[in-house]
């Protein structure tokens, strides 16, 4: 049985959120503005000074929904979530497996791969739906170059991380030069100069980022659902305080997700220049209006339906990283022979 269940996100500032019996109350000065049915709800973004009640933070806790809180502009503080869940061997059977430099360079490789692929797959829709010949000629160059990066992946030894790593990096640079090509609407606001991330300088940099933090809180809950360690991953090193496997699960992802969605809003000119606030030093973010269109986009995203390769049926998209999480999980415990990673079709 597959359970789709929506995130509370909420962005107008000064709203006070409490237990109502079963319900979620949602106050604003004073006034009730909305509630909603707790069990509807599998989690709750907050961003910027939206106040929790004791008895709702305990009743999520104890009931599974983590809570995620971002700054006002969508960079991520903080997160509250449920007692460790799961059998201990699990975690034991991934901290061994991750611990072999064979295995995780296999499972960094996958990953890896999976995103090029994934980016690839986007370039060539846009470069076959670009009414321009020289944008179409450009992503298909790029799709060119993402095929090559794909054949260096499948020829390097078991034990060079840093090269995997390596060829990661300039597969991202290669797709963000030509991303400006992909776009159709409004391309003097959303034009892309290069990814820049903390802090994004323009438009499609604070759309591309905003999305990346939703989608890596979807996948450390995911991880977390079927009981793995979010911060022990293979292909982004460990520190402390990041979520390294999430990351690597995120990388899956982007483009087929994120990126597609970001490319979507701007194509169809559901978000314009009024919608970013550039803040002294050429920082850009999301205002509230604009978090707004994208969130409600996002949610609907996750309704939609892809097929997966490896279930071979239709799936919500807001189910992918729980099921490559339990795939994940199978594989790690030793049940598969290889991680089959989420490859769009």
């Amino acid at each position: 049985m597959r359970h789709l269940h929506n995130t509370l996100y909420v962005q107008t500032q000064g709203t006070y959120l409490h237990l109502d019996h079963d319900t979620i109350r949602i106050d604003h000065e004073g006034r009730k503005i909305f509630s909603i049915p707790l069990h509807h709800l599998e989690g709750i973004v907050i961003f910027g000074n939206v106040l929790l009640s004791p008895f709702l933070i305990h009743r999520c806790a104890e009931e599974g929904r983590a809570i995620v809180w971002l700054t006002r502009s969508g960079r991520f503080k903080a997160r509250v979530h449920p007692p460790v869940s799961g059998n201990v061997l699990l975690r034991h059977a991934q901290h061994h497996a991750l611990a072999d430099p064979e295995r995780r360079m296999q499972l960094a490789r996958r990953f890896v791969a999976a995103k090029i692929r994934n980016t690839r797959f986007t370039v060539m829709r846009s470069a076959r739906d670009a009414p321009d010949p020289t944008d179409q000629a450009a992503l298909q160059r790029t799709a060119r170059e993402l095929a090559r990066a794909l054949g260096q992946l499948e020829h390097l030894s078991n034990q060079d991380l840093d090269a995997v790593r390596g060829i990661e990096g300039e597969a991202a640079r290669t797709y963000f030069a030509s991303f400006t090509h992909m776009i159709r609407s409004n391309r003097p606001t959303f034009a892309l100069d290069g990814r820049h991330k903390r802090p994004p300088r323009d438009p499609a940099n604070a759309l591309l980022s905003f999305l990346y933090t939703l989608l890596a809180s979807d996948c450390q809950s995911a991880l977390e659902a079927v009981g793995l360690d979010p911060q022990m991953g293979c292909l982004h090193a460990l520190r402390p305080g990041r979520a390294s496997l999430a990351l690597d699960l995120l990388e899956e992802f982007r483009a087929p997700v994120a990126d597609r969605l970001a490319l979507t809003l701007i194509n169809r000119a559901q978000l314009q220049h009024r919608h970013f606030d550039h803040h002294p030093g050429g920082t850009v973010y999301l205002n509230e209006e604009g978090r707004k269109i994208v969130l409600t986009a996002y949610q609907k995203r996750k309704q939609e339906e892809v097929r997966h390769t490896l279930l071979r049926e239709p799936l919500p998209v807001g189910l992918l990283p729980l099921t490559q999480a339990r795939v994940l999980a199978r594989y790690l415990r030793g049940e598969m022979p290889h991680y089959p990673p989420y490859v769009a079709q």
